[in-house]
C-alpha cells in the first residue's frame, strides 16, 4: 500500500510539473521578441504555480565579445516588497498566464533595482577559474551552491551582488552549445532548493535555450533587413519607420524633435579620382564617426548616396544646431584617407536642421525642412550648419 501511494504521488507531481513546462512552452511560442521570452522564462521560474523560486537571474553568452552579459532579472529587492508581491497574487488569484500578460501592460522589471544592477554585469568567458558563471558557460553542467559550498565563493561578483546563501545555476543550451544561463534562490523564504527543483530547472532550461536561439536569428534578420549594408546605420526605409515613430512619441508626450541632414561635400570629386571602391571605404568611415559621435539616444541613418539623417529625440532646435555643429568640427578635423585632393584639402559636410513642431508635424515636411535648410547650406559654401526658419548658421575655414 505505501509503495501504491507513493507512485500515485509521484505521478501526481509529475503531472503538475508537465503542466507546468507545457504553459511556459506554449507562451514562448508566442512571441519572438527576445525580450518577451527572457521575461516567460524567468516568470516560470519565479511564479508560485510555476518552478516558485524567490528570483531570478538569466545572462546570455555574448561569443563576439567574449562576454557573458546580465540581460533581465525577476525577483523582489527585499522582503517587504514580496510580501506585497505574493499577497496581490494571492488576491487576484493570478495564474501563470496573467503573470505573463502582465508584462504587455505594465511592465515593472526594468525599473526594479535587481534588473537594473544585473544589466550592468559583464563577466569574461575566458575566468572559469574565477567565475561562477564562466564555470557554468564552459563546463555545460549545473551548479547547486548549498549553504555550505557557497562559503568558497564569497568573493565571485555575482555572490556579492546577490548576497545568496543557496543558489543553482543552469545552463541554457541550443544544439549542444551553451547561449545561456538561468540563476535562481529563495533568498527571502530560505527553502532549500532539491533534487527536484534543479531537474524541472533544467528540463526548463532545455526549452528556453532554443526559444533564444530562435528569438536571435529572428531579430538578426530583422536588423539586417533594416540596415544599410555598406554603413551598418539605419537605411532608408527604416528611418522612414522610426521618424514616424519618434514624431508620434514627441506629439504624445509634448516634447520636441529634430532631425539634421547631412551630406558630404564634393564626394564626387573623391569617387572620380579613386572609384566606388574607395568612395564606399569613405562612406563606411564617415558612418562609424557620426554613430561614435551621437548619443545614444539618437537615431542615425543612411538616406541614401553620401547622405545622412540623424533623428534627435527630445531635442530643441537650440540643442540640434549645437550637436550639428560638433559634428561639422569633428568631421572636418578627423583625418580621411587621401582627403587632400578634395577641393577644401580635407573632408567637410553640410548640414541641415528641422525641428517639431515648429518646422513641421509630420515626416515629410521635416525632412522637406531639413532638406531646404542643407540646401542653402551647400549655397552658402559647404562646411556649414543651417538651421530651417532662423538664418542661423556657422561654417568654419
Amino acid at each position: 500500500m505505501e509503495d501504491l501511494r507513493q507512485i500515485k504521488e509521484e505521478l501526481a507531481r509529475t503531472k503538475i510539473e508537465l503542466g507546468i513546462l507545457y504553459e511556459i512552452s506554449n507562451a514562448m511560442r508566442t512571441t519572438l521578441k527576445l525580450d518577451e521570452i527572457l521575461y516567460i522564462i524567468l516568470t516560470g521560474v519565479t511564479a508560485h504555480i510555476g518552478l516558485g523560486f524567490n528570483r531570478a537571474i538569466l545572462f546570455l553568452v555574448n561569443e563576439k565579445e567574449g562576454l557573458i552579459e546580465g540581460k533581465m532579472a525577476i525577483g523582489p529587492d527585499t522582503a517587504e516588497e514580496a510580501g506585497r508581491i505574493w499577497k496581490q497574487i494571492e488576491q487576484e488569484k493570478m495564474d501563470l498566464e496573467d503573470l505573463i500578460n502582465a508584462y504587455k501592460t505594465v511592465n515593472n522589471v526594468a525599473e526594479s533595482g535587481l534588473n537594473q544592477q544585473i544589466k550592468h554585469l559583464k563577466v569574461s568567458l575566458e575566468e572559469k577559474d574565477r567565475s561562477l558563471l564562466s564555470l557554468v558557460a564552459m563546463e555545460g553542467m549545473p551548479l547547486h551552491l548549498t549553504p555550505e559550498a557557497i562559503k568558497n565563493y564569497q568573493h565571485d561578483e555575482v555572490i556579492t551582488m546577490l548576497k545568496s546563501q543557496e543558489l543553482v545555476l543552469v545552463p541554457l543550451k541550443a544544439k549542444d552549445k551553451v547561449n545561456g544561463i538561468i540563476l535562481a534562490d529563495n533568498f527571502i523564504t530560505h527553502k532549500p532548493i532539491t533534487k527536484d527543483d534543479i531537474r524541472m530547472l533544467m528540463m526548463l532550461a532545455n526549452q528556453a535555450g532554443l526559444a533564444i536561439e530562435n528569438s536571435q536569428l529572428f531579430e538578426l534578420t530583422v536588423y539586417s533587413s533594416h540596415t544599410d549594408h555598406l554603413t551598418d546605420l539605419w537605411n532608408h526605409g527604416y528611418f522612414q519607420y522610426l521618424l514616424q515613430t519618434e514624431l508620434e512619441k514627441a506629439k504624445a508626450n509634448n516634447q520636441p524633435l529634430s532631425l539634421i541632414m547631412l551630406d558630404m561635400d564634393d564626394f564626387k570629386v573623391y569617387n572620380d579620382k579613386f572609384g566606388h571602391q574607395a568612395g564606399d571605404r569613405l562612406l563606411k568611415e564617415l558612418a562609424t564617426l557620426l554613430k561614435a559621435q551621437s548619443r545614444k539616444m539618437d537615431f542615425v541613418c543612411r538616406y541614401g548616396g553620401e547622405e545622412f539623417t540623424i533623428i534627435l529625440p527630445q531635442t530643441t532646435k537650440k540643442e540640434a544646431f549645437l550637436l550639428a555643429e560638433r559634428l561639422r568640427e569633428n568631421i572636418k578635423d578627423h583625418p580621411f584617407t587621401h582627403e587632400e585632393i578634395l577641393p577644401a584639402k580635407r573632408l567637410t559636410v553640410s548640414l541641415g536642421v528641422a525641428t517639431f513642431p515648429e518646422d513641421g508635424n509630420s515626416p515629410s515636411e521635416l525632412i522637406s525642412a531639413s532638406d531646404k535648410a542643407l540646401y542653402q547650406a551647400k549655397q552658402k559654401g559647404k562646411n556649414t550648419t543651417v538651421v530651417y526658419g532662423t538664418g542661423s548658421t556657422a561654417t568654419s575655414g
